[in-house]
């Protein structure tokens, strides 16, 4: 099932299919090593949902919501 990232609930796990945005956006998320094909698990949200953190390549990054909008998973499941 393919999701937006911002979308996806703690413990659940995809990987990356696609990022939107303009040029300068993709380019960011992409030097944080978000990239096609990479595995990515969400480990938990903030208390008000904004940001949240994901594992991905080996360690830990948060994202604001507004930037998870622009990435796109195929869900694998949860843990």
């Amino acid at each position: 099932m393919k999701k937006k990232l911002s979308e996806l609930e703690p413990g659940e796990k995809g990987v990356v299919i696609w990022i939107s945005g303009n040029s300068t956006i993709r380019r960011r998320i992409m030097d944080m090593g978000i990239t096609r094909g990479v595995k990515i698990h969400v480990i938990r949200r903030a208390p008000l949902g904004d940001p949240v953190e994901f594992e991905i390549r080996d360690y830990n990054l948060s994202l604001r919501k507004r930037d998870a909008e622009n990435v796109y998973v195929e869900v694998e499941g949860a843990l």
